[in-house]
C-alpha cells in the first residue's frame, strides 16, 4: 500500500473540496462573514451578486439554500464547509472502493473506466444502461447534457443519482442528497488536478482491492492539516474544541497490533471454552497463557466452564472509539473464524455478526460513516447479498441533545408523564455529548417505552411530526447510542484518543475530574478506566495506549487499582516510533477479575524489531517473553509496571530507603529567571559570594550574587556550575517577588548530591560543596553520614537499573530518589570513599580546565613546560586519555562493588559516552587557546597569575608584566592589516611570549591548521578565523552571553573590533569611532587611491581585473563605514550607562537596532554589534 500517495491525495483533497464548497457557497450569497440577501427575486428565481457578475438559482435550489442558511447559522460557516467536504470525500472514496471490488449493484464504474486509458467514466458512456431510477425529466437532461458536451455537469448529475441509489443499501453513508449537499458539489472527471482524477491517477487500484483498511488510512490522512493546526493552536493555549477532538486524537492502528489485540481478547475469550488448535494456529499473534500456579489454574478452570456454554452469537464486542472501523473489521474476521469453526456457513455467520456481535461508537460522524461502510464491505466479502438484507450494523455516531427544543420535549412527554424522569435523564446526559463521547455513563432505563412513545407520536401527529422531524430522528439516534452505552460487553477493544488535560476544553476537563479522578491527566487513561466499567465479569478490556499509565506518578493510584481489581493477561510494550509516533505505547489485555498469583505475559518491542511496518509473529517466542506476577509491582515504590524486574531487584526494596538516611528536597523557583539569574561570567566576579554555609552567612558577605544549582546536562561527579542567583540581603528582592516559590531554605548553601530532574538519557549525580542555592530542576540530596558511599551508589549502574524500574520515563522526581534502597556494607565503605573522592577530583579538574569554570586558572596547554605547542598538545592528549581511562575504570569498579552488595547481575561496563570528562580535541582545544589568548589581551587573564584578574572596569595595567593587555579595551580585527597592533599582531606576540621566538612559526602553523582548512599562510588563516569565526564560537561557548563583543560595520567587513564587556565605559563608543573607525576610513581611502594609480599604470588586463575587483570591494566598504559612523556617533551622544548586573543580553541590546535618519531617505536600522 502506497501510504505516501494516499496521504498526499487525502491532504490535497480536503483543501480542494473545501475550496470548492466555499466557492459554491459564494455563488448563493454566503461567505465566512456574511449571509447576503438576493439582489433580485421573483417566483422561482433568486439572483446573487458574485464579484463583478451574478448567479441565479431556481425552484428546488432555493429551498436547498434555505436549509443551508439554517445550517450555517446553527453550526457556523467553517463547520458546515468542513462537514460538506468530508461527506463528499467519504462518498467518493467509498464508491471508488466499491467499483474496484465490483460491489456496485449496477456493476458499472462511476469514477473511472474498466477500459485502460479511457478517461471518461463508464457511467457516462453507459448512462442509459445503468439502473438509477431515472425519471423522464432525468433522461431528457442526460440527452441534453450529452448533446451539449457538458460532460462534467452530466458526471455530477449521475454521481448524485448513484449516491441516492446507494441509499437503498448503505443508508448510513449515502443519505438522500436532495438537499444543500447537492448544491455544493463541484467534482469533475476532466480536471487533472481535481479530486476524482487525482484519486484515479495517484492511488493504485491494488491498494483498494479487498483492502478496506485503505479507508482508515484515507480517514487519518484527510485530517492531517486540521490536526497540525489544532496542535499549533494548543501551543498558543487555545484548547481543543469538541469539533476538533477527532482530528486531534485520531491515530490509525497498524494491522499487526490490531491482530494482537483482537486475537488475545476476542480469540482468547472463545478458545478458553472451546480449545481449537486450528484456530490458534491461524491467529498468528495469539499468545499462549503462561504456566500458572495450581491455585490460579483452579480459578481459571472455573472461568473456562462459563466460557464453554458461550455460543458464537452470544459474544459481544465493542470499540467505543471506533474511528474508521479498522479494529472492528478484524473483529469481524476473527468472529467469522469462530462461527465457521462451529459449523456456520459464511452467509449465515455474516448476518449474525452484524446483528449480535459487533458494536461501535464514535463522536465523529465522518468516522462513523466510514466504519459503517468498512464493516459492511467486510460483510460483503463473505455474503454477496448482505447489502440487500437491510441489516444496519450496531454502530452509532454519538449525538448531543443541545438542539432538542423544550417545546418538543413537552409535546412528547405530555402524552405519557410516566416517562418524564427517564426522558429528562437522557436529554441532560447528552448535553454537549460530542465533547464526552463514550466516557459518558448511561444507566439502563425503559428504552422500549420511550421508543413506543415516539412511534405513537409519529403516527398520531402528522403536522406536528413534520414540525419536529429533525428532532424525532435525532432522538431515535440518542436512544440507540444510549442502549449501546448502557450495555455490558464481553470484550472492549480500541485505540482510544490520546489527549493530556492541558488540551481539554473546560467542560471536558471538569467532567473527567469529577467522574474519573484517578485517570484525569489524559483521555486515553480515562477510556482505559471506562473500558473496565463496560465489560462483564471475566470480560476483556484491550486497549493500545501511551505507556505513561505504566510508570508516571500521576497514575500511581490508578495502577494500584488495576493491580488490586483486574488481571493483566498480557501486555505488549512498544518503544518510541514502533507505532510511528514519538512516544512509547502499550497494548494491554486486562481481565475483569483479580487473580492474585496469575503469571502475566509481557513483550517488549524495540524499533529494530519492526520490519516493513510489522513485527513478525515469530517475535512472540519464549526468548522475548517476560513472565511476572502483577502483585510484585506493588513491592516497587510507585507500583510501576516494571515487568522486567527479577527477584533480587524486588528484594532490594526491603532495605532502608534513602529518605531515612537524609533529606531529598526540591529547590526554589524564581518565577522570572531573566530577572534573578545570570551566568557567573556576566557580572563582576568580586560581587559573587562563594562558600557561604547558610542564609545568615550569605547575608554577612554583603555580596549580591551566589552560586545556583540549576541542574543541566548529563555530567557525573562534578560540574554544571554556571549559574548565579540574586540573593542579596538574604534574597530580599526574590522573597518579595510574588511569582517566586522559595522552598526548603534551611538547606540553602549546604553541601549536597544533586541530579537534573529531567534528563535525555541516564541520570547523573554531582557533588555541590557548601555555597549553592538550588533550583526546582536541580533537586538535591542532603546527607551527613556515608555521603561518598551513597554518592558512589547513586552514580552506579545498579542505581540506574533500579531507577529504570521506578521511573522509566527519564523524569526523575524527588519521590523516585527518596525511595531508592540503600544497603550499607561497612567492609566496602573505605574503598568506595576513596574511589568516589578520586572521581570527584578528576571531574573537577576537567571542569576547571575550561574557561567557563569560575575556578579556571590557566589554559591547560601552558601547563606542560614544552618548548612548542604541538608537544604541549601531545602531553595534554596523553593526560586526558589517562584521566578518562582512570575515571572509566573507577566507575566500572563501583558498578562491580554495588552489584555484589545488592546481589544484582548488573552490567559492569561503562560506555565511553557516559564518562563525564572531555577528551582532547585538536580543533576545539586550539580554539580554546585562542580564546584564552584574547582574554589575556583584554586583561581578564594574565600569564603572571593563575586566576581571573580583571572582571570589572577597575582595570590596572600594573598587574601585568609578561604580556601587557590592551590599555583602551579596543582591539581591531580587519581583513587587511591597517593597524600594526591589531588582534592578529597581538596574538602572534602572545604565542611568541608563551613558547619563544624560535618555535613561533611552527606554533602558528599548528594553530592555523586547526582553525582553517585552506592554502593560505598561517597568519592569513588566523586573521580569517578571528574576523569571521571566532565570535560565533565564543557566543556558543558562553551560551549566547558573550563577554567579548564584536563591533562590526556589516557584511563587507569594512570595520571590526573586539571589546571586553567587563571593562566597558561610557566613552568607549566615541573612542571606537574617532580612534579606530576614522583611521580605518582613511586607510581605505588611501587604498582606493592606490588602486586608481595602479589601474592607470598597469598594462596587464588580468592585473587590472584583480585591481578592479579590489577597488569595488573598497568602495562598498567605504560606503558601509559611512552609515556605521553615523550610528556610532548617534550612540556616543547618548552617554549610555552599562550595568554588569543587568546581564549581557540587556547591555548588548543597547547597542543594537540603532535607527539612523537621513533627510530625504528612509530610516535605516543598524546593529553596532554582531548578532547573538
Amino acid at each position: 500500500m502506497d501510504k505516501t500517495a494516499i496521504k498526499t491525495f487525502a491532504i490535497n483533497s480536503r483543501k480542494k473540496l473545501m475550496e470548492d464548497v466555499e466557492y459554491k457557497m459564494s455563488l448563493v450569497g454566503i461567505d465566512k462573514d456574511n449571509i447576503y440577501e438576493p439582489i433580485s427575486s421573483a417566483n422561482g428565481i433568486e439572483t446573487y451578486q458574485l464579484g463583478g457578475s451574478t448567479n441565479s438559482i431556481y425552484d428546488n435550489d432555493i429551498s436547498k439554500r434555505e436549509r443551508l442558511v439554517k445550517e450555517v447559522k446553527q453550526k457556523g460557516f467553517e463547520n458546515v464547509v468542513e462537514e460538506v467536504a468530508y461527506t463528499w470525500f467519504n462518498r467518493i472514496i467509498a464508491i471508488r472502493f466499491m467499483e474496484i471490488n465490483n460491489f456496485l449493484p449496477t456493476k458499472t464504474r462511476v469514477l473511472s473506466s474498466e477500459t485502460a486509458g479511457k478517461i471518461e467514466p463508464d457511467i457516462i458512456t453507459e448512462a442509459f444502461d445503468v439502473d438509477l431510477d431515472y425519471t423522464q425529466e432525468d433522461k431528457e437532461l442526460i440527452f441534453k447534457l450529452k448533446d451539449e458536451n457538458k460532460l462534467d455537469e452530466l458526471f455530477r448529475f449521475l454521481f448524485i443519482k448513484q449516491c441516492n441509489k446507494l441509499n437503498e443499501i448503505l443508508p448510513g453513508l449515502f443519505e438522500k442528497t436532495d438537499d444543500y449537499l447537492e448544491l455544493l458539489l463541484n467534482i469533475s472527471f476532466t480536471n487533472e488536478d481535481g479530486v476524482v482524477r487525482q484519486l484515479i491517477d495517484t492511488i493504485p487500484e491494488k491498494d483498494f482491492e479487498s483492502q478496506v483498511e485503505v479507508i482508515g488510512w484515507l480517514y487519518q490522512f484527510y485530517n492531517t492539516e486540521l490536526k497540525d493546526e489544532t496542535f499549533a493552536n494548543l501551543k498558543k493555549r487555545i484548547k481543543i474544541s469538541k469539533e476538533r477532538i477527532p482530528a486531534a486524537t485520531q491515530l490509525f492502528t497498524p494491522d499487526w497490533i490490531v491482530k494482537y489485540m483482537v486475537e488475545n481478547s476476542v480469540g482468547r475469550l472463545w478458545l478458553e471454552g472451546h480449545p481449537n488448535n486450528e484456530l490458534k494456529s491461524k491467529w498468528k499473534y495469539y499468545v499462549d497463557e503462561a504456566k500458572q500456579e495450581p491455585e490460579v489454574e483452579q480459578q481459571l478452570i472455573t472461568i473456562r466452564k462459563e466460557s464453554e456454554i458461550l455460543k458464537p452469537e452470544d459474544i459481544t464486542v465493542i470499540d467505543p472509539c471506533m474511528g474508521s472501523g479498522h479494529i472492528l473489521v478484524y473483529v469481524f474476521e476473527v468472529l467469522m473464524d469462530i462461527y465457521v469453526s462451529e459449523g456456520f456457513t459464511e452467509k449465515d455467520a455474516c448476518e449474525s455478526i452484524l446483528k449480535n456481535n459487533i458494536y461501535g461508537l464514535d463522536i465523529d460522524k465522518r468516522a462513523y460513516q466510514l466504519a459503517y461502510f468498512a464493516v459492511l464491505m467486510k460483510a460483503r466479502k463473505y455474503n454477496r447479498r448482505i447489502l440487500t438484507k437491510g441489516i444496519s450494523p450496531l454502530l452509532c455516531s454519538i449525538e448531543e441533545t443541545n438542539s432538542i427544543s423544550k417545546e418538543f420535549i413537552e409535546e412528547l412527554i405530555s402524552q405519557d408523564r410516566t416517562i418524564e424522569d427517564a426522558f429528562n435523564y437522557l436529554i441532560s446526559s447528552f448535553k454537549n455529548g460530542k465533547e464526552f463521547g463514550s466516557i459518558l455513563t448511561i444507566k439502563p432505563i425503559d428504552f422500549e417505552k420511550i421508543n413506543n412513545l415516539i412511534s405513537k407520536f409519529e403516527s398520531n401527529n402528522n403536522l406536528t411530526k413534520l414540525k419536529y422531524l429533525d428532532e424525532i430522528n435525532l432522538l431515535k439516534n440518542i436512544i440507540n447510542q444510549s442502549i449501546l452505552l448502557s450495555k455490558k460487553y464481553d470484550v472492549v477493544v480500541t485505540n482510544p484518543p490520546y489527549m493530556g488535560n492541558n488540551g481539554m476544553n473546560p467542560n471536558l476537563k471538569d467532567y473527567i475530574k469529577s467522574k474519573f479522578p484517578l485517570t484525569k491527566t489524559d483521555l486515553f487513561a480515562v477510556f482505559l478506566e471506562k473500558g473496565l466499567e463496560m465489560i462483564k465479569d471475566y470480560g476483556f478490556n484491550c486497549m493500545v495506549t501511551m505507556q505513561s499509565w505504566m510508570f508516571l506518578s500521576s497514575f500511581e493510584k490508578f495502577r494500584k487499582k488495576l493491580i488490586e481489581t483486574t488481571t493483566i493477561s498480557n501486555l505488549l510494550h512498544m518503544d518510541n516510533m514502533v507505532m510511528k509516533i514519538a512516544f512509547g505505547t502499550s497494548a494491554t489485555v486486562f481481565r475483569k477479575i483479580n487473580l492474585m498469583n496469575y503469571n502475566s505475559t509481557f513483550y517488549h518491542v524495540k524499533l529494530s524489531d519492526v520490519e516493513n511496518d510489522i513485527v513478525n509473529p515469530l517475535f512472540f517466542n519464549d526468548k522475548n517473553k517476560y513472565i511476572i506476577k502483577q502483585f510484585n509491582f506493588d513491592k516497587i515504590p510507585g507500583s510501576p509496571i516494571a515487568y522486567w524486574i527479577d527477584d533480587n531487584l524486588i528484594a532490594c526494596f526491603n532495605n532502608t530507603n534513602l529518605s531515612s538516611l537524609g533529606d531529598i528536597k526540591v529547590g526554589l523557583q524564581t518565577g522570572e529567571n531573566t530577572r534573578f539569574l545570570r551566568y557567573w561570567w556576566e557580572v563582576d566576579f568580586n560581587n559573587i559570594g562563594f562558600s557561604s554555609i547558610n542564609c545568615e552567612d550569605s547575608k554577612n558577605t554583603n555580596k549580591k550574587w551566589f552560586p545556583y544549582n540549576k541542574g543541566g546536562s548529563f555530567r557525573k561527579w562534578w560540574g554544571n556550575q554556571e549559574f548565579i542567583i540574586n540573593w542579596e540581603n538574604d534574597g530580599e528582592e526574590l522573597r518579595n517577588f510574588k511569582k517566586s516559590v522559595l522552598r526548603n531554605s534551611q538547606f540553602y548553601f549546604h553541601q549536597s548530591l544533586s541530579w537534573s530532574k529531567i534528563s535525555s538519557g541516564k541520570i547523573a549525580f554531582r557533588y555541590y560543596p557548601n555555597g549553592f542555592l538550588f533550583d526546582v530542576a536541580g533537586c538535591s540530596v542532603f546527607v551527613d553520614d556515608y555521603l561518598n558511599y551513597i554518592f558512589g551508589f547513586l552514580n552506579s549502574n545498579v542505581c540506574g537499573n533500579i531507577l529504570d524500574l521506578i521511573s522509566p520515563t527519564l523524569n526523575y522526581e524527588i519521590g523516585h530518589i527518596a525511595s531508592l534502597p540503600i544497603i550499607i556494607d561497612e567492609n566496602k565503605v573505605e574503598e568506595i570513599n576513596n574511589i568516589v573522592l578520586e572521581n570527584i577530583k578528576i571531574c573537577k579538574d576537567d571542569w576547571d580546565d575550561y574557561e567557563t569554570s569560575w575556578n579556571f586558572k590557566k589554559h591547560p596547554l601552558l601547563k606542560f613546560n614544552e618548548n612548542n605547542l604541538k608537544n604541549s598538545f601531545k602531553s595534554w592528549e596523553s593526560y586526558k586519555k589517562e584521566q578518562f581511562n582512570q575515571l572509566k575504570s573507577n566507575e566500572t569498579k563501583l558498578n562491580n562493588i554495588f552489584s555484589e552488595i545488592y546481589d544484582i547481575d548488573s552490567n559492569y561496563n561503562v560506555e565511553d559516552k557516559h564518562v563525564s570528562i572531555n577528551s582532547s580535541n585538536y580543533e576545539m582545544d586550539i580554539k580554546s587557546f585562542v580564546s584564552y589568548a584574547i582574554g589575556c589581551m583584554f586583561g581578564r587573564y594574565s600569564l603572571d597569575d593563575d586566576c581571573l584578574i580583571s572582571t570589572n572596569s577597575n582595570f590596572n595595567i600594573e598587574n601585568y608584566s609578561r604580556f601587557i593587555p590592551d590599555d583602551d579595551n579596543i582591539i581591531p580585527i580587519l581583513d587587511t592589516e591597517y593597524f600594526e597592533d591589531d588582534m592578529v599582531g597581538r596574538f602572534v606576540e602572545f604565542v611568541k611570549i608563551c613558547f619563544g621566538e624560535e618555535t613561533l612559526e611552527e606554533n602558528l602553523e599548528f594553530i592555523a591548521n586547526a582553525l582553517i582548512k585552506n592554502n593560505k599562510t598561517s597568519r592569513e588563516k588566523i586573521r580569517e578565523y578571528l574576523l569571521k569565526h571566532f565570535f560565533n564560537d565564543h557566543k556558543k561557548l558562553y551560551k549566547k552571553c558573550p563577554i567579548y563583543w564584536q563591533f562590526s560595520s556589516g557584511s563587507n567587513n569594512a570595520f571590526n573590533c573586539l571589546i571586553y564587556s567587563h571593562r566597558i565605559d561610557s566613552q568607549i563608543i566615541a573612542r571606537i569611532r574617532t580612534e579606530y573607525l576614522h583611521k580605518t576610513q582613511k586607510a581605505i581611502e588611501q587604498r582606493l587611491l592606490d588602486c586608481e594609480n595602479l589601474l592607470n599604470t598597469s598594462d596587464s588586463s588580468s592585473e587590472k581585473a584583480i585591481i578592479t575587483k579590489e577597488k569595488n570591494k573598497l568602495i562598498k566598504q567605504l560606503e558601509e563605514t559611512i552609515g556605521y559612523d553615523e550610528a556610532l556617533n548617534h550612540v556616543s551622544n547618548l552617554n549610555l550607562s552599562f550595568n554588569l548586573d543587568d546581564g549581557i543580553k540587556e547591555n548588548y541590546s543597547m547597542l543594537q537596532d540603532i535607527i539612523i535618519s537621513r533627510e530625504g531617505m528612509k530610516n535605516k536600522k543598524i546593529n553596532l554589534l554582531k548578532k547573538i
